[in-house]
């Protein structure tokens, strides 16, 4: 009996103490050190930094080599399109898309409009990234696990994430400036909400001239030009939508601390060397230095820059020309001078720069997009060229707009448009390839020794992570779209 009633005595101790635990459970666990909400000041710059950090490594990796403005003579499977999982624009795109919509709830609950407004034109420009680079995703359900509990969510067509993407910025244009808070923790414009209104107008040119071949855009285009105070657009470089990296750690340009073995293996394409030095381009000289062999010489006169075919195997690649000291390299200002003061001004994230624009209103008034035909077209065009020169902090010789090639020619103003915006997408290598896709200027061949039968590449494959985590949704992606490969063409590729 004794043991009885002692048993009973210590299991109604027990029972209080964990009715006592189970009261305070919140509490105890309850970290009062840890924030349980984070303003969108604090919010946006990593957003931001995290995405400019990973498209400029794939701009590196893979966009710089596709797009031929450089290429490789060690290590070549990415300069033969041997491609393996390239995920870093899905991963980071998604997992910073969790921040964005908070960023967004948050304003629509404070009814902060410039923010918001911000947060659109963001994400219009990271799901254009993923949708450009995969075609159909994750996009009307996505990041809706916590919220709605759809943790499987669709793949929605790309035509319908262009969709979104297009009214998403419409709507930016809208509310930006309807509200009065101050935007902090803006890296891009310092919180100058007409330069995000600017920013969200040109992206909408930007995105509607990338699905022009599938739909008539000319009506869309027209309104926003032709209401300049309503749909202000860019202006000049003071508008670039860039993120400018520090002289000192922690926020260095990516290439900066780069071990120099692995960014010698990057070296200039001959296609882009090749057409710089056919126009006697001083930007040549900002892309590239001289081969090593000949850069060290007290003469600048015997400088030779020599660019490397894309694709070669690895025996070949190496032993090009004699070897690497015969190739040129990468210009210093993208890598052990990126923290110099010209560097700082140059090598930087870039989101949209005001040449884009000028191009995309040149290609615009030459197809009757838009008003204004040749006339208007060769003006956007030269205003093209002069911002690119100006944001490499270069004067336009006086002969370079009269030169053969480059001088303005009607019946070949497309191809003229085309290879100059090719050019001013230096180190933009991702968007580079995808303007490409559309246009097919310039005409580049495929890689040498290519691994795909001869077609460049024109997607990345999903993560394979998404065949077992979101099996069916991909499934049927695939079955619309068309195999999963990085030959497949995306939506408005075809």
């Amino acid at each position: 009996m004794k043991v009885t009633i002692k048993k009973l005595i210590a299991l109604v101790f027990l029972l209080t103490v964990f009715s006592a635990c189970t009261n305070r459970f919140e509490e105890i666990n309850t970290n009062p050190n840890s924030p349980i909400s984070v303003n969108s000041s604090l919010l946006l710059p990593q957003i931001i930094r995290d995405m400019m950090n990973s498209t400029l490594g794939e701009a590196w990796g893979i966009g710089n080599i596709v797009i031929q403005h450089t290429a490789k003579n060690q290590f070549v499977n990415e300069d033969r399109y041997l491609w393996g999982e390239l995920n870093s624009i899905w991963n980071n795109v998604y997992s910073n898309m969790r921040d964005l919509k908070i960023v967004i709830d948050q304003s629509e609950a404070s009814n902060q409009k410039n923010y918001k407004g911000i947060a659109l034109v963001l994400k219009s420009w990271m799901f254009s990234l993923a949708t450009d680079c995969y075609g159909d995703i994750p996009y009307s359900e996505a990041i809706k696990g916590k919220s709605d509990g759809i943790n499987f969510p669709k793949y929605d067509t790309q035509e319908n994430v262009y969709v979104g993407i297009l009214a998403d910025l419409a709507e930016a244009n809208t509310i930006l400036g309807t509200t009065g808070e101050i935007v902090a923790g803006d890296p891009i414009f310092n919180g100058d909400i007409i330069k995000w209104k600017r920013l969200a107008n040109s992206l909408r040119l930007r995105y509607l001239m990338r699905i022009s071949n599938k739909r008539n855009v000319s009506a869309d285009m027209a309104a926003i030009i032709n209401n300049a105070n309503t749909n202000p657009l860019m202006t000049s470089n003071a508008d670039n939508a860039n993120y400018s990296f520090l002289a000192n750690a922690p926020d260095q340009f990516p290439l900066f601390t780069t071990r120099i073995g692995s960014f010698n293996e990057f070296r200039a394409s001959k296609t882009l060397m090749d057409v710089l030095t056919g126009f006697n381009d001083p930007r040549r000289n900002i892309f590239f230095r001289p081969t090593p062999a000949t850069e060290l010489t007290p003469s600048v006169a015997d400088d030779l820059y020599v660019g490397l075919p894309n694709g070669l195997g690895d025996v070949e690649a190496l032993q090009f020309n004699g070897g690497p000291q015969n190739q040129s390299r990468i210009g210093a200002l993208f890598y052990e001078a990126a923290n110099s003061s010209q560097g700082l001004a140059i090598a930087k994230g870039v989101v949209m720069n005001y040449s884009e624009l000028q191009f995309i209103l040149a290609e615009a008034a030459k197809k009757g997009l838009i008003g204004g035909g040749d006339t208007q077209a060769r003006i956007y065009y030269e205003n093209g060229i002069n911002a690119s020169f100006a944001y490499y902090g270069l004067s336009l010789p006086p002969s370079y707009l009269t030169q053969t090639g480059v001088a303005y020619v009607p019946a070949n103003a497309l191809t003229q448009i085309g290879t100059q915006k090719w050019i001013a997408f230096f180190y933009q290598g991702l968007e580079a390839w995808f303007d490409w896709r559309r246009t097919n200027i310039p005409a580049l061949s495929p890689a040498a020794t290519n691994q795909t039968n001869g077609i460049i590449p024109t997607r990345f494959i999903y993560p394979l992570s998404e065949q077992s985590l979101n099996t069916q949704n991909r499934s049927e992606a695939v079955t619309r779209q068309g195999a999963d490969a990085i030959t497949t063409k995306v939506w408005w590729h075809k």
